[in-house]
């Protein structure tokens, strides 16, 4: 099931896995479920978390890779955010509410981001050397500990309900892209366009309900 050569379509010569076409259509339902604000987004997520960590073994994508256990700890603890907000975080309907970053705290990220992705990078760089046994040398090692960073963070915006997160999931799905593509994945490239519309109109419509919110005005039903 796993094999990088079990093709089971092509395109532009290169062929699609299962594996490939299963993460898709997982991570889509997945983006589609958080941009309606369903909680299923996260049983959907520990399945994708899964699918993903053995296509990108293949690929050896390996900061994407060992990410997947820490997205599976950040889906736990967004699904437990999700469903049970403190009182002064509740919505309307007893939900977490939507809310923003403040300008220090985007500030403090990116300086973060930016020492992760020297730090990360250098050791995925060096990983073919201290283990060559186990890792060949690693694809675009500084590029994917940037998606990295910018993986974890959306993730974690996310599991907080913070409007920025569709601004993060945005710079993941543009790098993603550039790193698919020099990966050798074509189906996949593709596909981020799509996660790409849906993360525009999850920025609209989690920005109408945070508006409403401040506004105090009735929600949409």
């Amino acid at each position: 099931m796993f094999g990088v050569d079990n093709a089971i379509f092509s395109i532009a010569g290169q062929g699609v896995s299962l594996i490939e076409l299963l993460s898709v259509i997982c991570g889509l339902l997945c983006v589609f479920l958080a941009v309606k604000g369903k909680v299923a987004n996260f049983w959907v997520g520990y399945l994708y978390n899964i699918l993903l960590f053995f296509m990108f073994l293949q690929k050896h994508l390996y900061s994407s890779m060992l990410i997947q256990p820490v997205s599976l700890g950040i889906n736990f603890f967004g699904h437990y955010r999700w469903t049970h907000p403190k009182q002064f975080e509740k919505d309307k309907k007893n939900r977490l509410k939507i809310t923003l970053l403040s300008w220090k705290q985007r500030l403090a990220i990116g300086g973060i981001i930016a020492l992760f992705t020297i730090g990360w990078g250098f050791v995925l760089s060096r990983l073919h050397v201290i283990w060559a046994d186990v890792f060949p040398m690693a694809t675009q090692p500084y590029l994917d500990a940037f998606v990295t960073s910018f993986i974890l963070l959306a993730q974690y915006l996310s599991a907080q309900k913070k409007l920025d997160c569709w601004g993060a999931w945005t710079v993941v799905n543009v790098m993603n892209m550039v790193l698919y593509l020099k990966a050798g994945l074509v189906f996949m490239p593709l596909v981020c366009i799509g996660y790409l519309i849906l993360a525009f109109l999850g920025f609209t419509m989690w920005f109408r309900q945070w508006k409403r919110e401040c506004a105090g005005a009735p929600e949409l039903q």
